[in-house]
């Protein structure tokens, strides 16, 4: 995406009333692009010279922007480009897992300032909300006073039907009754007045992508992500699309055909959940998987099978995606080391490219940017567009 796309979708109005609208418009191109003059911003929005500078003065002294160093070299005054200042706002992201669940504090750059994960073999929510509420005291504690003043909210993304799943799913998938009926968002004002930002696992993973990962170069993608159970969220026309229940984008759902020849869901035969139970049937610590920094080589031999058969079912998924939207990429990515991602991604596009398309062009499949945390990074990011930019 260049600055006419974003032009184009995205123009500045000169009226009075609508300061929220620009402000939230200049933060979210610097956001996207990185450092830029004021001269630059006000061509690329179409917004008078006189407006912008406005609105860049008001940003600076509000604390959201920062001065770079000017640029010299051009005729006439230098430019002084404005950048995201860190320090504007910081958030904390919470991801739910059936395995595990992570905790980030994160700026407004979308730098990640602090982290922590705990593990478990049942996710109960008195367990969850101890751990959040302790994570919060001992991140924040980090923070300088300036920056505690800067706290804005707390993003929270689990599965939808954390407390339900499929039958085959025996190992990550146990149910969960007690999630039944309980309202995070009452709960943790027990503990805190940030305010909560609920959001389903793959749309927050989805968000991730799109803020800091491939939505920077590509405007409409497919984003699977390998979880205990696999998840995914969608992006069009350079925007997250959530549906109007929350839940689109659930492409664990597509059917597929499974490696016994049976139909099937992408979930059912591409998750993590189906390695952890061949390594358990190996005999080996299957917990070890989840330990970080994550280190897979103690499961090569039981690796290469589970990639082939979840790049055989995300080809097909991929396949029947893009008979419905026409995604110019597939991205992948999970809660996997790096090099197991590079794996599975070649091994997509080498099933991909020989299943037969009858007439659908076939995505580009990359991998992601984000990384295994890319759930409770798009979490934390929740709280920080509602309030700051145009998502």
């Amino acid at each position: 995406m260049d600055g006419g796309e974003f032009s184009s979708q995205r123009l500045g109005v000169n009226h009075t009333g609508v300061r929220a609208h620009n402000e939230r418009l200049v933060l979210s191109l610097i956001h996207r692009d990185g450092a830029l003059p004021g001269a630059e911003i006000a061509k690329r929005i179409d917004l008078s010279a006189q407006t912008i500078s406005t609105i860049l003065r008001r940003l600076e002294t509000d604390g959201f922007l920062l001065r770079g160093k000017p640029q010299r070299g051009r005729v006439g005054k230098p430019s002084l480009p404005m950048g995201i200042n860190p320090d504007g706002a910081i958030s904390f992201g919470l991801k739910i897992g059936r395995r595990t669940s992570d905790l980030v504090m994160m700026a407004l750059d979308g730098q990640v300032l602090a982290q922590s994960q705990c593990t478990y073999e049942r996710p109960t929510p008195q367990l969850i909300l101890d751990y959040l509420k302790e994570g919060i005291a001992s991140l924040s504690g980090e923070l300088r006073p300036e920056q505690v003043g800067r706290l804005c909210g707390i993003g929270i993304t689990a599965p939808l039907d954390l407390w339900r799943a499929t039958e085959s799913c025996d190992i990550a998938g146990r149910h969960f009754p007690e999630w039944l009926g309980c309202d995070l968002v009452e709960r943790v004002a027990e503990f805190s007045k940030l305010p909560v930002s609920l959001i389903n696992d793959g749309t927050a993973a989805c968000c991730a992508e799109q803020y800091y990962g491939r939505g920077r170069e590509v405007s409409d993608f497919a984003n699977v992500f390998l979880g205990s159970y696999l998840t995914g969220g969608i992006s069009l026309n350079g925007a997250v699309v959530e549906g109007n229940r929350h839940n689109a984008g659930m492409l664990g759902a597509l059917r597929v055909m499974s490696i016994e020849g049976q139909r099937t869901t992408l979930a059912d035969e591409a998750s993590i959940f189906l390695l952890e139970a061949a390594i358990r049937d190996a005999g080996m610590d299957a917990a070890g998987m989840w330990r970080m920094p994550q280190d897979w080589t103690p499961y090569q031999s039981l690796l290469e099978p589970w990639l082939d058969r979840s790049a055989k079912a995300i080809a097909q998924a991929a396949r029947e995606a893009c008979a419905v939207v026409d995604f110019q990429a597939l991205v992948i990515d999970g809660a996997f080391p790096e090099p197991v991602r590079a794996q599975l991604v070649v091994k997509v596009r080498e099933t991909l490219a020989a299943l037969e398309m009858n007439g659908i062009l076939p995505p580009d499949v990359l991998e992601a940017k984000t990384g295994h945390n890319a759930r409770a990074i798009g979490a934390a990011a929740a709280p920080i567009f509602s309030l700051y930019f145009l998502s």
